[in-house]
């Protein structure tokens, strides 16, 4: 199997999951809950730099360019931190679910407009039915699903950077997350000051979970950096649609989420683009299969 195509798969499966473990934290304001996030990822992140000996390399790797580059994905990474995180302890795990059944065909149209992948005639069938989908569930919502905008946006940007970048996955993950710090660090301190931090004031298991929000966080990132790298934005958002689809079906059989027949109407005719865009792909991919990796 190509490497890109197996961390892609671990990837969206892992993320599919994560609404289990952010629900966790239900009673924790959001705000807290990613500046610990972002805090217990870098350590993770730094950790394996230095105790892999990597971190004289690391170093060099600084330049103005790369800073300019990660600043911006740090910031779009932490918007859609933040956003999806309220969104799962407000309820929306079904609204988070369709931002990122919009996000593979969002990506599609990135990679033809800053990467010249070439958009075939077929592919504009499901462009167009996702954008139908997007208007009728406003038209039902009464406004815009901006969770679900937001996140597919923020998301399919960060990734388009991240096939940009001269970075390897385990570098910018930590220049991102590092760049995070301290505006993070500030907030938390900041709210010790008022009284209102929460490790060591809970219980050892909320302390537990935050730590390993580091873990969570940090490993399918990395996967998922590095199936960017390897295989074309056009795959990684043919394989995206596991990971909403686990969501999905978390928010509805799981947590009871509400679902209506005239959202399915919505959902629906989103589904149905990704299943004509999906079998478009793979008769594409049958057509002219990516080369095997070597890694």
């Amino acid at each position: 199997m190509n490497s890109g195509i197996f961390y892609a798969l671990v990837t969206y499966i892992m993320w599919g999951i994560l609404p289990i473990y952010w629900k966790q934290f239900h009673h924790i304001s959001s705000t807290q809950l990613i500046g610990h996030r972002i805090l217990w990822s870098f350590i993770v992140l730094i950790l394996m730099i230095i105790f892999t000996r990597q971190w004289g390399k690391f170093r060099k790797k600084m330049d103005a360019p790369t800073l300019k580059v990660h600043g911006i994905s740090a910031l779009l990474l932490s918007v859609n931190w933040l956003t999806y995180v309220w969104a799962i302890n407000a309820g929306f795990i079904v609204e988070t679910s369709l931002g990122y059944f919009i996000n593979p065909l969002f990506s599609v149209l990135l990679g033809m407009i800053f990467l010249k992948e070439k958009l075939r005639a077929m592919q504009w069938i499901p462009l167009g039915l996702a954008i139908l989908g997007v208007l009728y569930l406003t038209f039902v919502y009464g406004r815009l699903p901006w969770i679900a905008l937001l996140l597919a946006s923020t998301f399919g940007i960060y990734g388009l950077l991240k096939k940009k970048s001269a970075l390897g996955s385990l570098y910018g993950l930590t220049l991102e997350t590092g760049i995070m710090l301290l505006p993070a660090l500030g907030y938390l301190i900041y709210e010790i000051s008022r009284g209102q931090g929460i490790f060591l004031k809970i219980n050892p298991a909320t302390d537990f979970l935050l730590i390993g929000a580091g873990v969570a966080t940090s490993v399918p990132l990395l996967l998922f950096a590095l199936a960017a790298q390897r295989i074309p934005l056009t795959m990684i958002g043919l394989m995206q649609y596991i990971a909403p689809t686990i969501q999905f079906l978390i928010g509805i059989l799981i947590y009871k989420e509400p679902f209506t027949s005239s959202q399915f109407v919505g959902f629906g005719i989103i589904w149905l683009a990704l299943i004509i865009f999906g079998v478009e792909s793979w008769v594409e991919h049958r057509a002219h299969p990516l080369p095997i990796s070597a890694d």
